[in-house]
């Protein structure tokens, strides 16, 4: 795909916002950026957003093709290691796109690698996922649209099993979030549910339906597991049926480019991180699904288009360039409403590297 000049221009104000922000951090995790001067909110871990920063190290890698910055993306991916056995599902995040834009790094693949196994040998057959997990805090066993992304690629590369694990995970929460026969017309997906062994799954309260994340996080599930067909080969119709019911749910070809954080609130915070996650998740379906091809490459550009163009800090104004505003850490809390936030610029800058044929999307 030949991209646009805007895209371009784009890219590289997000790279050289990466190169602020490391300045910034140092060795910290950003989580999120104040919109009016640009100062990050930090953590020493990473929490489960640290793989994000790491991955948005090895996309500046690739497109500076500087040693100096691949030598920080090692450093970085190398922090994240302690999370590997850590209890938490979302070690699909950390591990998946803090890892795979490293198309050529031995030591990230190995920790890549490492992560899979253990995500695997977590897996509960009985609750029929990797539980959502205690390592950052709440109840255990539970199953969250954002416990999917990533670790579908993750769970798939971890060995013979690991193909028929990820299809089992990724179908639990798809069964959970949209009924076992798909969401029906105008229910939401609910997003979160809690396993009881004696009464079995119950709906969670928080967070609700039509929670934009949620959605868009399904979605790129769905789009990695029909991207590698040794996982697509389990239940491959509801599969096909859940990608369009996400597509129509969520009104990801046909509703608002840039999604409110809450469906019942339309009115309230916006959250470009979502429409982020939903170009990636388009471009990926681009390339997956044949029937769809065209009209989720088409929009995946427009909602590129539109964040690059309205959502994009430009110079001027006391704050840094590239820096992707209107996402929404939790607006429920009131947190962090209106800000940068680091899984925003990731998918930003994969979906514009994307355009400018830097990265195989397939492969992140």
């Amino acid at each position: 795909m030949t991209s646009e000049d805007w895209a371009s221009q784009a890219l590289a104000a997000v790279i050289d916002r990466v190169t602020v922000t490391e300045a910034e951090v140092g060795t910290r995790f950003p989580l999120y950026a104040d919109p009016g001067d640009g100062r990050w909110k930090t953590t020493g871990r990473g929490s489960w957003t640290g793989g994000f920063w790491a991955g948005l190290l090895w996309l500046r890698a690739r497109y500076t093709g500087d040693e100096a910055h691949r030598q920080a993306a090692e450093e970085c991916t190398a922090r994240l290691a302690p999370w590997a056995d850590a209890d938490t599902a979302t070690r699909g995040l950390i591990f998946w796109y803090g890892t795979a834009p490293a198309f050529d790094s031995a030591e990230a693949t190995a920790l890549q690698a490492k992560a899979g196994r253990a995500c695997l040998n977590s897996y509960d057959p009985e609750a029929g996922v990797v539980p959502w997990g205690a390592a950052l805090g709440g109840p255990r066993l539970l199953a969250r649209a954002d416990a999917v992304p990533g670790l579908v690629p993750l769970l798939a590369g971890a060995g013979s099993e690991g193909p028929a694990v990820a299809a089992a995970h990724l179908h639990r929460h798809l069964d959970l979030c949209l009924g076992a026969e798909g969401a029906g017309s105008g229910v939401r997906p609910r997003p979160a549910w809690q396993f009881d062994a004696a009464t079995e799954w119950h709906p969670c309260e928080d967070p609700a339906p039509g929670w934009s994340r949620g959605e868009a996080w399904l979605l790129l599930a769905v789009a990695d597991a029909l991207l590698r067909p040794y996982v697509a080969g389990h239940r491959p119709e509801r599969l096909a049926f859940a990608a369009e019911q996400l597509l129509v749910q969520a009104e990801a070809l046909t509703g608002r480019i840039i999604p409110p954080n809450e469906a019942s609130r339309p009115w309230g915070p916006v959250d470009t991180s979502a429409a982020a996650i939903t170009a990636v998740a388009l471009l990926k379906l681009s390339r997956a699904w044949a029937p769809r091809a065209a009209v989720c490459s088409y929009r995946a550009v427009a909602i590129l288009s539109r964040l690059a163009e309205a959502h994009l800090t430009g110079p001027g104004f006391g704050r840094p360039e590239g820096m992707l505003l209107d996402g929404c850490y939790d607006a429920a809390k009131g947190l962090a409403v209106r800000h940068e936030l680091i899984w925003g610029d990731f998918f930003l800058a994969l979906g514009l590297a994307a355009l400018d044929d830097l990265v195989d999307i397939t492969r992140v």
